[in-house]
């Protein structure tokens, strides 16, 4: 897997149901490098870390791959790296393949794979519709959230490779069980053992 994109936001204040809403969604791509801190990345803008940033979503990857099909489907917005509000996008990502607990080196630091992203309404405010969201539900492409196990710079070009593999359940496998759990009740009870799972995929797979 390859970095294509390093991607940071600016806080923006937005209108949302008649009501200011401030976002750091708006993510654009960023020249030289990228710092992955312990709960951040560094230079980038945080603003509702009851969902977002902390130990377990230190950072966002989004697959490069998967750009093209959501081009075609929205020709009219503007686009650039960063439209899911990924720090970094990856060429090669396949949630698919990516696991719970899973260590990875990627440019100068160490990771492990936590979650999937769940989106929420500001996904629907960057693409202008609030429909994206069942979109990307059905897509199954959610990203990946990384929990950083030493801090490091990453840029453009750089590698993202596996140091050692995690639980045998995949991001993928989270990502369908929070909207397709009926289908599997064996698979919750088993990700729910798992102890690298971020503790708010772990929250929410207890409510099922």
């Amino acid at each position: 897997m390859q970095v294509v994109s390093i991607n940071l936001g600016e806080r923006q204040t937005v209108r949302w149901k008649r009501k200011e809403v401030e976002t750091g969604i708006f993510k654009y791509p960023v020249n030289d490098h990228i710092t992955l801190g312990y709960e951040d990345v560094e230079n980038d803008h945080v603003v509702d870390r009851k969902y977002h940033g902390g130990i377990d979503k230190a950072c966002y990857l989004f697959s490069a791959d998967v750009y093209p099909s959501w081009k075609t489907r929205y020709p009219q917005l503007s686009w650039d790296w960063g439209m899911f509000g990924e720090n970094i996008t990856v060429m090669g990502l396949d949630e698919s393949k990516i696991h719970i607990g899973s260590i990875y080196s990627i440019g100068t630091a160490v990771v492990e794979v936590s979650e999937p992203r769940q989106p929420c309404f500001k996904l629907g405010i960057r693409f202008g519709t609030q429909k994206v969201l069942k979109e990307f539900i059905a897509a199954g492409h959610s990203g990946v959230y990384l929990r950083v196990i030493t801090p490091g710079k990453v840029k453009a070009g750089d590698q993202m490779s596996l140091i050692e593999e995690g639980s045998d359940i995949s991001i993928l496998d989270i990502f369908q069980l929070f909207y397709h759990q009926h289908k599997n009740p064996e698979l919750v009870h088993k990700a729910l053992e798992l102890e690298k799972l971020a503790t708010g995929a772990r929250r929410n797979l207890q409510k099922l």
